[in-house]
């Protein structure tokens, strides 16, 4: 069998669900090519997992202090560009494409007719049962033809639908549930403005805050503030021996400060609706803190907080992997084999 693996770039989010599911591909006989766009492909990083992968233009954000800038954001919209990478992508011999939320791919599968599986978390807002913000039927219409698929199976942190499952998140061997720095935070807000990130931390020289962010290169400032350029392997071990997180409202971030046991403060990118939805829903859940923007009044209310009980979402997503190389037919079945054993707080699908 082969399978072309079409991954959105923009975040690392869909990097890190698409590298776990390559090494469990890893282990099978199906041959699994990469394809990714979004972000300049000298962006990329901690790419080994992929081997020989593509990269295309794509579509992207345009992000101004954190929030979408929708003006710039179709401006910068090459459609030309766009169509061409689609007729380009020859994807005879192949017998599946899975996507997440690459467009290029998706659309390449849908034109040449070739079976095509969406994984993603933003498949997961097409059931009208997941919580949702600023999100409409003309929304769920929006995340179709952006990435289109003949099979959707929608990533989340609760089983609102038989086609939803949940995270994948890798195990870290330095993580112990009760080992870690009380006065340790992490914090990731990519689309905010460094210097503003810095000059709310300031505020709290009695915490150690490990600031990862792709303008900043390693060092530390006023002792306490330690600044770091994006490092997938720095990042997870600062992650796990930390009390809590601070970041935008990503889900695969969310994802991991929940299977580890942390505490969330969440600043959701302005102008996104899957942030705000994901905000809103853990806020309701009781797993997070939400605020609009910087606010130094909700950071000392919340760093006094205690952290979350662990959530064992799953780590290896060889069921999947097996579901999608055996032809991708039962969804309730795969669903109900990688819920099975997870142990969630109470929530409502109502």
């Amino acid at each position: 069998m082969k399978i072309l693996y079409g991954i959105q770039g923009t975040g690392n989010g869909h990097i890190t669900r698409a590298r776990a599911m390559a090494k469990a591909f890893a282990k099978t006989d199906v041959n699994v090519d990469y394809f990714f766009s979004g972000r300049p492909a000298n962006k990329y990083f901690d790419m080994s997992d992929f081997d020989d992968y593509r990269t295309r233009e794509g579509f992207t954000f345009a992000i101004e202090n954190g929030c979408v800038n929708k003006l710039a954001t179709l401006k910068s919209i090459r459609i030309g560009q766009f169509i061409h990478d689609v007729k380009k992508l020859d994807l005879s011999g192949y017998d599946l494409v899975i996507n997440d939320f690459e467009p290029i791919s998706a659309w390449a599968a849908k034109l040449a007719k070739v079976p095509c599986v969406g994984i993603s978390h933003q498949a997961s807002f097409l059931s009208n049962k997941v919580p949702s913000r600023n999100a409409n039927m003309m929304t769920r219409l929006g995340l179709k033809l952006f990435a289109p698929a003949s099979c959707y199976l929608g990533v989340h942190w609760f089983p609102y639908h038989q086609n939803i499952i949940p995270p994948f998140i890798e195990p870290v061997k330095s993580w112990q549930q009760d080992n870690y720095i009380e006065n340790k935070i992490l914090v990731y807000l990519p689309f905010e403005n460094p210097q503003k990130i810095i000059q709310m931390l300031k505020h709290f020289p009695e915490f150690e805050f490990y600031c990862y962010h792709p303008q900043l290169q390693n060092e530390t400032i006023n002792q306490h503030i330690h600044l770091r350029s994006p490092c997938r392997i720095g990042f997870l071990n600062d992650l796990v021996s930390s009390s809590g997180t601070i970041g935008n409202a990503g889900f695969e971030l969310s994802s991991e400060a929940l299977r580890y046991g942390k505490k969330l403060l969440l600043k959701p990118l302005a102008g996104q609706f899957e942030q705000a939805s994901n905000a809103f829903t853990l806020v309701e859940a009781g797993l997070a803190t939400s605020m609009s923007c910087l606010n130094i009044d909700i950071v000392d209310d919340w760093l006094s907080q205690r952290g979350q009980h662990a959530i064992n979402f799953p780590s290896d997503p060889t069921p999947l992997a097996d579901w999608l190389a055996g032809g991708a037919f039962d969804v309730k079945s795969l669903s109900d084999c990688l819920w099975k054993n997870v142990q969630l707080p109470h929530f409502s699908t109502s």
